[in-house]
């Protein structure tokens, strides 16, 4: 395959066009890559690279403006982001029946090192991504600037969040759920979905990650670094759990809500940096799975709807004693022990577990909780926080997304009593634009009752951690204002965490 032209298209800029030669003469294509590109699931040698050809993202059939035919993909990854040292080239196929989207499983890349990478299709070339390959397994490898971040509600705000993240050049960045969100239009709020109607055919979740992905903040920040993501309920429909709906769902028969679940899947992996295990069977997606990251950290990513038992009491946030029923767990009793296999082997000096939902102990003062979040499995969570306990897993660190706010928690295997020791640390982050713009707090809501829940704020933004052999850095950052863009990110709050001391400690 010949050198790529040296062109380089810059994120967020305008689609360009230009030539193909069709039937030996040139003709007009429009540019494909307005969806931009992205990596994932790093290993020590090498990362999955993504993109989607869609010269207009926005019709209604979910193809993109794609004729329904397959088309040669060439990329290449370089050292260098003006690719005068590239290390590998090839050609893959993108097809109709998956909205032309492309999955590159690279291997045979060097060990916890940067590299850059882009497509060619059409006759134009791709914007130009970062990725970075994990330590080798028996190395601790250079510190790690890992930022994560959930709940993107396109509607609610401009993504600046994104734009933010991207600028920190992290290393390694995690989503935590609800990438997209499911409903129809709502006029009146900062822009406005594709679409009146609330998602359901594969076509209907195809225009809708077009359009959150058409975001040039958001295509900025998977441009910066490889993403390892999970979903959470609005990937498919608001909290769901495994295959019964949301009580205040729209109507579908069983066999029309297995077909729209099935069709997120589908879209979702068709969307994201995932490799191929991930890619939907029968109607089900595997997506837990284990990233390591050399002797540093091993990320637990888990998934939290598709096997979870159903929430107790007919969901909400209320006292509901039968949420605690010793079989009822979150993630599946099989995830539960997968969960525990893999924190048994301390194959690195962090374990971090990425996942969706709230897991620190928080009740109001009538004893009510949120039924969606782990306190609607209780013994679910004991079991996992005493098998760590039991395990002898010294720095295990949960991360959250989901509820739109920030918090910072120290776990406890007894969270009722306040001189139980930490075991475990919980960080929370915020929503990308998810409920607004937010406003200031005036304390940690509930702290009467849950001494163990540190910090919180109402604002958007995400949390920046630096990992190191010894500690762990936290910085929880804001951007105050998401009605309009382009506005500054500031840290609220900074903590450490210690390796080998639970919880969390002022810098």
């Amino acid at each position: 395959m010949g050198r790529f032209n040296r062109r380089i298209f810059v994120l967020g800029g305008a689609a360009a066009v230009g030539t193909v030669a069709l039937g030996g003469r040139a003709a007009a294509a429009s540019f494909p890559f307005t969806l931009g590109v992205a990596s994932g699931d790093p290993l020590p040698d090498g990362a999955v690279l993504w993109t989607r050809l869609a010269p207009t993202p926005l019709n209604a059939d979910g193809h993109g403006g794609m004729p329904d035919q397959d088309v040669a993909v060439d990329w290449e990854v370089a050292t260098d982001d003006r690719f005068t040292d590239v290390v590998q080239r090839g050609t893959t196929t993108a097809t109709y029946a998956a909205a032309h989207s492309v999955h590159v499983e690279l291997v045979g890349l060097r060990p916890d090192y940067d590299y850059f990478y882009r497509f060619r299709a059409q006759g134009h070339l791709s914007p130009v991504g970062r990725t970075r390959t994990a330590p080798a397994l028996d190395a601790v490898g250079r510190d790690l600037l890992m930022s994560f971040a959930s709940c993107a509600h396109y509607e609610e705000g401009r993504y600046t969040v994104y734009r933010r993240m991207a600028e920190d050049r992290p290393g390694l960045v995690l989503h935590l759920g609800d990438y997209i969100y499911e409903g129809g239009a709502v006029s009146g709020r900062v822009r406005r979905h594709a679409g009146d109607d609330e998602l359901r055919y594969v076509a209907d979740y195809r225009r809708r990650y077009a359009q959150y992905k058409s975001d040039a903040d958001l295509q900025a920040a998977h441009a910066a670094a490889p993403w390892l993501v999970v979903p959470d309920d609005h990937e498919v429909e608001n909290n769901y759990a495994g295959y019964v709906r949301d009580r205040n769902a729209p109507e579908l028969t069983d066999a029309e809500w297995r077909q729209r679940r099935a069709a997120a899947y589908q879209a979702y992996y068709e969307n994201m940096p995932l490799r191929g295990g991930a890619r939907p069977n029968g109607g089900g997606i595997q997506l837990y799975r284990r990233v390591r990251w050399g002797t540093l950290a091993t990320f637990h990513m888990l998934d939290t709807r598709q096997y979870r038992d159903d929430q107790a009491c007919g969901d909400g946030w209320k006292y509901c004693p039968e949420a605690g029923a010793p079989a009822r767990s979150l993630p599946g009793v099989t995830q539960e022990n997968w969960l525990l296999d893999g924190l048994g082997q301390r194959d690195a000096t962090w374990d971090v577990i990425g996942q969706q939902v709230f897991f620190a102990r928080r009740v109001d003062g009538d004893g009510a909780f949120a039924l969606d979040g782990w306190d609607g499995y209780p013994a679910s969570r004991d079991r996992i926080q005493k098998g760590w306990v039991q395990r002898g897993v010294p720095n295990p660190v949960v991360l959250t997304g989901d509820v739109h706010r920030s918090w910072a928690n120290d776990l406890k295997v007894d969270f009722t009593n306040p001189a139980s020791p930490v075991v475990g640390t919980e960080l929370v982050t915020t929503s990308v634009s998810s409920g607004g713009d937010g406003a200031d707090s005036t304390g940690v809501p509930g702290s009467a009752y849950n001494p163990h829940l540190k910090f919180y704020s109402n604002h958007r933004g995400y949390v920046r951690t630096t990992i190191s052999p010894t500690r762990m850095d936290v910085d929880f950052r804001a951007v105050k204002k998401i009605s309009t863009a382009g506005e500054p990110a500031v840290t609220l709050r900074s903590f450490a965490v210690e390796a080998g001391r639970p919880g969390l400690q002022n810098p």
